[in-house]
């Protein structure tokens, strides 16, 4: 008799393309469902949904900006922080439309390293629209889910969402109850689900 297929472990990534850290854990993240038998939900937020308060984050530029330079040397990859005034809501806007047609991840790799690595301001249609270009992702789908609020509001409720569930930063990834925050727990999130005998053989 044959062993029907174990359904996979959902985990839930909340992000904010705004945040450097999801910059360096964009870089990783994705293996996780290569590797073991899970399945993303994608919760992505704008504005400063998930990040400190402005004032507070003002403060924190110096300090972040020294500690998130030190890890992309370590990792081998280009840092070149964004304008200040970049608002990432028109990002997570249209990071729902890539899942939809299946470039999450190239999406999210691409914005990020317009971002990230080149400095570019991700608030700027255009910018997205290479992203496009990039990926395959249409100019028209880009443009229509630009003026969709149904998709900002799904950026709210997802913060809603994470609020509710003790979740106050980004990256975090919630499987069940346990809660993984920050880039540099990405491996504490796989020796979990290696415990869980989730590993794909």
């Amino acid at each position: 008799m044959a062993i029907p297929p174990i359904e996979p472990t959902e985990i839930s990534i909340f992000f904010n393309f705004r945040s450097p850290y999801c910059y360096l854990a964009s870089k990783s993240m994705f293996s996780i469902f290569n590797e073991y038998n899970a399945a993303m939900i994608w919760k992505p937020f704008g504005g400063w949904s998930g990040r400190s308060a402005p004032e507070r984050a003002k403060k924190k530029i110096p300090l972040v900006r020294q500690d998130v330079g030190r890890h992309a040397r370590r990792m081998g990859i280009p840092f070149a922080p964004p304008p200040l005034d970049t608002d990432p809501t028109l990002a997570g806007a249209i990071s729902l439309i890539a899942e939809q047609e299946g470039l999450l991840e190239p999406y999210v790799v691409e914005v990020m390293r317009k971002e990230w690595a080149e400095g570019r301001n991700i608030g700027d249609i255009d910018v997205l629209l290479e992203v496009g270009d990039l990926i395959g992702l249409g100019k028209g789908m880009i443009k229509r889910a630009s003026k969709n609020e149904d998709l900002i509001k799904r950026l709210d409720q997802n913060w809603e969402e994470a609020q509710k569930n003790g979740v106050f930063g980004v990256p975090t990834f919630m499987v069940g109850d346990q809660m993984f925050w920050g880039n540099d727990r990405i491996d504490c999130l796989k020796e979990y689900l290696h415990d869980l005998r989730l590993r794909n053989i």
